[in-house]
């Protein structure tokens, strides 16, 4: 059985709806965990792609905000499974920008 890294709970709350990312930011503070801050950022970005879903979907096209609000879903489970998984692997090419546009959160 793998060890779990440091921080890996930290992680898992990150992806809890709503408030998770607050909290997860606010416990990382305290007890410091690269592979948390690694999924808080990627929550993050996660979050904002939720919000663009949202606008997209009562600005521009309701069917095409669905789709984009739907992948949005499938790309948080996946996330949460990577995270519960001890992996720092998400959404392909964004995840990496992610942590490069998001040091804020460090």
């Amino acid at each position: 059985m793998k060890n779990s890294p440091a921080g890996k709970s930290t992680a898992l709350i990150a992806y809890a709806p709503f408030v998770g990312f607050l909290i997860a930011f606010y416990i990382n503070k305290d007890e410091k965990s690269e592979f948390a801050t690694w999924h808080i950022k990627n929550m993050f970005g996660l979050s904002i792609l939720f919000i663009v879903s949202l606008i997209v979907q009562s600005q521009i096209n309701l069917k095409t905000g669905d789709i984009l609000w739907f992948a949005c879903c499938l790309l948080w489970l996946f996330c949460w499974a990577m995270a519960f998984s001890n992996k720092k692997l998400g959404i392909p090419f964004l995840s990496e920008k992610f942590q490069q546009w998001f040091t804020f959160l460090n």
